[in-house]
């Protein structure tokens, strides 16, 4: 069966961490591939910054006195080499982008490097790309697992514990009393999100609000959860049971039975307001709720959960903002401060410190699809434990 080019840049990436630097023609051969392609890699990986290289040869980022063209060493070695982190995201567009984002700012400003790998949400491919990470060698890991099913934690999840570095989990939580739950996670505070949405729409004189949410992935599946929280919290009980959304361009049909739900559900009186999650199908709710003649906010006030594409609507969305990017700099930061065993001075985050369960607050950002004057409202993305 023929290498792919990801498992080729992986060894070759092994080698060179392990001798420094290497000379082009040394690495084909111990490859068994060709001078061109491993040129051809060597700049793909040159341009990632995962690799240097200078006059036929490359090294290792950082390893300034490694051996020039295959010969002796002249000074006293390779000069320490920076930190490396991997980060597995099952996407890095949407939501995860910011998170992204926020773990590579945090591992810039400690003077780490950060590796990315993408699962597209095929949780059953996840180790072998966290494997890929540790080739490329990093030395710990943010893991945000493509889960998408409420099983996948127990089904596709139990090798994360196993794994042989420090690790933290990204917007994902293990179940309750099995080996993940005793990792490091940061994640957003789902139901705090869905609670401050619900009680806002209260606050502006409306019933209990419908649910409108999506069940296919793990923020949906937190949302649904943060909804009967909510209800609990407040002593409320929903007039209908969530409605069930679907993208619109995977299942326009099943997309246009919950709009048709939440348009038979205004037109009985039953519903004044709505969570949607998320943004992208609460635009096109409000876009196919026009044409069927239910006009927001004067018909039905609606929140939307993301915000990452709310403020674009013709009508701005009033919309809950998980704390995405804040997420994905307190994973890193927590993450660095373990690899060096504390020096960044958290509280007993080092290496044999207590592990830690972050959560960060969302906020709600008011515009005008819920009829209230738009503003922010100050719920910073603080930690609980």
């Amino acid at each position: 069966m023929r290498e792919r080019a990801a498992e080729r840049h992986d060894r070759l990436l092994e080698l060179v961490r392990a001798r420094g630097s290497a000379r082009v023609s040394e690495l084909a051969a111990q490859l068994g591939v060709s001078p061109v392609t491993v040129r051809r890699d060597v700049e793909f990986l040159a341009n990632e910054g995962r690799l240097d290289r200078v006059h036929g040869s490359v090294s290792w980022p950082g390893a300034t006195d490694a051996p020039p063209q295959g010969g002796p060493a002249s000074g006293p070695g390779p000069v320490p080499r920076e930190l490396v982190i991997g980060m597995l995201a099952p996407n890095a567009t949407y939501y995860f982008a910011e998170v992204i984002r926020g773990a590579h700012e945090a591992a810039a400003a400690a003077g780490a490097r950060l590796v990315l790998r993408i699962s597209d949400y095929r949780p059953q491919e996840d180790a072998g790309r966290a494997a890929g990470l540790l080739a490329a060698g990093a030395e710990g890991l943010l893991i945000a697992p493509g889960w998408k099913e409420p099983d996948d934690p127990v089904e596709h999840g139990a090798w994360i514990a196993g794994l042989p570095v420090p690790t933290v989990l990204l917007e994902r939580r293990g179940v309750p009393g099995r080996e993940l739950d005793d990792l490091d996670r940061v994640c957003s505070d789902h139901s705090h999100g869905v609670l401050i949405a619900v009680r806002h729409l209260l606050g502006l004189g409306h019933s209990t609000p419908l649910l409108v949410a999506r069940a296919d992935s793990p923020t949906a599946i937190a949302v649904r959860a943060g909804y009967r929280y909510a209800l609990d919290a407040l002593g409320l009980k929903s007039p209908l049971p969530p409605i069930g959304s679907v993208s619109a361009e995977v299942d326009p049909a099943g997309f246009e039975r919950a709009v048709q739900a939440l348009f038979t559900a205004v037109l009985a009186g039953r519903a004044t307001a709505a969570l949607v999650h998320n943004d992208v199908d609460a635009i096109r709710i409000v876009q196919r709720l026009a044409e069927l003649g239910v006009r927001v906010p004067d018909d039905l006030a609606l929140v939307a959960y993301d915000d990452e594409v709310a403020a674009l609507a013709d009508i701005p969305l009033t919309a809950v903002a998980p704390p995405k990017h804040e997420v994905g700099r307190y994973a890193a930061e927590l993450l660095i401060e373990r690899l060096r065993g504390g020096t960044g001075g958290g509280p007993g985050a080092g290496a044999e410190g207590p592990r830690r369960h972050v959560d960060l607050l969302p906020r709600l950002r008011v515009r005008s699809s819920c009829g209230a004057p738009s503003e922010t409202l100050p719920n910073r993305a603080t930690p609980q434990s």
